[in-house]
């Protein structure tokens, strides 16, 4: 029974009581990939800053200097479990999650080692006292047509066929056994939905603004390292496998053409090097040396490079796996002021306000593409306004802290079903 002495009690015991413990595990850690680091951690600080108690654990075979490492960040406890050998990472993963005590575990992504520890964790519920909600995040599509037609098992090869098969299983059983989806996406939406999950467990939360730190180098002085003076410079931020190479090239190779002073500055590296082939065609097509090659470039940098670029431009194939992301990447140059001219596919139709906080051209569509990014390139007041507009409306409609208001209600709703049932 609460003792409530004072308005200041009340406030405090009322939310001791609604607070709730989270445990998040991912299919692996938060560094060199990106989902947990850009997507859970920055979603358990939000949690976290409402009183709620988090933590993540995570099996880090991608960095294995983070093995058995443990440490908090923003609030947030990171637990990396020892990821030798490998077959008992998901027995630890579950071990740390029930010493947590949670009231719910959450799955990011429902492949690999974490949808082995939902699998765990659901049959634990029929068999043992430990019974935390269940939530699954799907912020990528992973089966056929999917990542898994895509992704490298190690960096340099495709899955191979029965990874396939068992990432696909993992995925459609994992959606039929969690208690909510939390979705990236519209189109993930839509096909959680048509899984047959009804609709009130399915909860759309996009990708959040994830401020990067403050550029030390200057628009002038990053031009100057480049090599760029005052020309006009197009920016390509990119990890190459959201779009056809040979159609990127045609486009900028219009531009280019009746740009005749503008450069591109390329920010990235591909999954499976597709720079290099990015650059020999540029050089077959005679623009070659009017690329400056940024390769990977820190996040403590990145506003710097935004900032000397004057426009940035975002191609985007019309396929399954583009419809289904929530691009990290164009949330960073919206939220960063770039002015962006990007292909209408998917998510990008969330972001963006055609005209108003950047300009969309319809996919496959070369010469409009090309068109628009030459106006823009010649309008300065124009691409000004569309990068202001871009940051205030990011700052204002996705960050975390707002877009967590929907889990933090259904994990309520849960907590208070879970009481009337036990």
């Amino acid at each position: 029974m609460w003792v409530i002495t004072s308005q200041t009690g009340v406030v405090k015991s009322l939310c001791y009581n609604r607070a709730m413990r989270v445990a998040m595990l991912g299919p692996f850690g938060l560094k060199p990939k990106g989902t947990m680091a850009a997507r859970a951690l920055p979603l358990a600080g939000a949690l976290t800053g409402r009183g709620h108690t988090v933590t993540l654990i995570l099996p880090p075979w991608s960095y294995p200097e983070d093995s058995g490492k443990g440490w908090e960040q923003n609030g947030v406890r990171i637990e990396n479990v020892a990821i030798n050998p490998r077959a008992r990472i998901p027995v630890r993963m579950l071990s740390a999650a029930r010493a947590f005590h949670p009231d719910a575990v959450y799955i990011f992504k429902p492949k690999a080692y974490s949808g082995l520890v939902q699998w765990l964790v659901w049959q634990l519920r029929d068999l043992s006292s430990f019974k935390p909600r269940i939530l699954l995040d799907e912020d990528d599509w992973e089966g056929a047509g999917g990542w898994n037609d895509l992704a490298p098992a190690d960096g340099s090869r495709p899955y191979t066929w029965s990874q396939k098969r068992f990432f696909a299983w993992q995925e459609s059983w994992g959606l039929r056994h969690a208690d909510a989806v939390t979705v990236a996406s519209r189109a993930l939406e839509t096909i959680v939905l048509s899984h047959g999950v009804p609709r009130e467990r399915v909860l759309y939360v996009p990708n959040g603004v994830n401020p990067l730190p403050p550029s030390k180098a200057s628009r002038s002085e990053i031009r100057a390292e480049l090599g760029i003076k005052s020309a006009p410079l197009i920016l390509l931020y990119t990890r190459f496998f959201e779009f056809d190479l040979n159609r990127l090239v045609a486009m900028l190779t219009r531009v280019l053409a009746e740009a005749r002073d503008a450069k591109l500055l390329l920010v990235g590296r591909g999954l499976f090097g597709e720079e290099e082939r990015f650059l020999e065609m540029a050089r077959a097509q005679g623009w070659r040396e009017r690329v400056a090659d940024a390769g990977w470039v820190e996040s403590a940098r990145l506003r710097g490079y935004f900032a000397a670029a004057d426009v940035a431009i975002f191609p985007f194939d019309d396929t399954l796996v583009n419809r289904c992301k929530c691009s990290v990447k164009l949330v960073d140059l919206l939220a960063n002021g770039a002015p962006v001219v990007a292909e209408a596919v998917g998510q990008v139709h969330e972001y963006i306000r055609d005209g108003e906080t950047g300009i969309l051209v319809p996919p496959t569509d070369v010469d409009t593409f090309a068109r628009r990014v030459i106006e823009l390139l010649g309008d300065q007041e124009k691409r000004a306004r569309l990068g202001s507009c871009a940051a205030s409306a990011m700052t204002r409609e996705y960050q975390w802290e707002k877009l967590a208001g929907p889990l933090e209600n259904w994990l309520y709703k849960s907590k208070a079903a879970a009481r009337v049932d036990g």
